[in-house]
């Protein structure tokens, strides 16, 4: 495990964050499963090579963790580090396929109509993570499965909102266009980073989509279930909190700085959702208006 070990300590991210949380076995299982996840999105997105190069890449990746997932021998790395983590957990192929599928629409797709093509893109890229996940986990109640997706789509909604201006310098543009019609905004502002009322109230109406899915993967996490899927409420925690900065500052992502929640910040986080989960607690620490 010291390639995807290396790879998540490496990374900044709030997933990786959640680990700490978890037995070494399953921080372990989580590690690999980072790993991968983290390889074909650098893939999707490495603008220095070619598209159709990359989509060459990600179709090597798709090829080498069918290997991994039917017993036979990968050739990259970190399949060979997660193929133990497939046999136990019992993870299935058809979802690595889905989020190999999430990448290659980044090549694709630049622009999406409405909230509906959105949120394909949401389940691939990060509700497909959620149901890999919780296998990973433990969970007894299938509902789990249910509450990875809305979970999911909640996280990833609220990264798009943060990652408006670094995606806009991609030439991306995730919010929807029939919400940018709604409210009167020119893509030409958003990739200008030019900040507007209209804009505050555009990106008001994605968050209040972003609660709705807490809100239901609050309501829809099995209680028996509930200590098992400790990291993955530590992660509704932390997005939920950095949904609130968002709006605490109007939605304003076109400054120098980045908006993201402090490493203290993070860390209380942690001890929070920690001391809860001792605790017995009965309720999600997000998705409260």
């Amino acid at each position: 495990m010291q390639h995807s070990r290396a790879i998540t300590q490496k990374s900044a991210s709030n997933l990786a964050l959640a680990f700490v949380l978890l037995p070494k076995e399953k921080r372990d299982a989580m590690s690999a499963l980072y790993a991968f996840c983290r390889e074909v999105d650098d893939v999707a997105d490495d603008e220095n090579v070619p598209t159709e190069k990359r989509r060459e890449q990600l179709a090597e990746w798709r090829a080498d963790v069918k290997r991994a997932c039917e017993n036979q021998s990968p050739q990259f790395l970190t399949n060979k580090e997660l193929q133990p983590v497939i046999q136990k957990f019992s993870l299935r192929f058809e979802l690595f396929d889905e989020l190999i599928k999430g990448c290659e629409m980044d090549l694709d797709t630049k622009r999406y109509e409405n909230f509906e093509q959105l949120e394909l893109y949401c389940y691939r890229v990060a509700s497909v993570v959620g149901l890999l996940s919780i296998e990973i986990f433990g969970y007894k109640n299938p509902v789990a499965r249910d509450y990875a997706i809305y979970l999911g789509k909640a996280l990833q909604l609220t990264n798009i909102l943060r990652d408006v201006k670094t995606d806009a310098e991609r030439g991306r543009i995730y919010l929807p266009q029939s919400e940018l019609n709604k409210f009167k905004v020119d893509e030409s502002e958003i990739l200008d980073s030019k900040y507007s009322e209209r804009y505050f109230a555009l990106a008001t109406s994605v968050a209040d989509r972003a609660k709705n899915f807490y809100r239901l993967a609050q309501k829809t996490l099995p209680p028996e279930d509930r200590k098992s899927m400790v990291a993955a409420e530590l992660m509704g925690a932390v997005y939920w909190r950095l949904l609130q900065k968002l709006e605490r500052n109007k939605f304003n992502v076109f400054g120098a700085q980045p908006l993201k929640l402090s490493k203290p910040h993070k860390l209380a986080l942690i001890f929070q959702s920690w001391l809860r989960f001792t605790l017995g607690a009965t309720t999600s620490n997000y998705g409260n208006v």
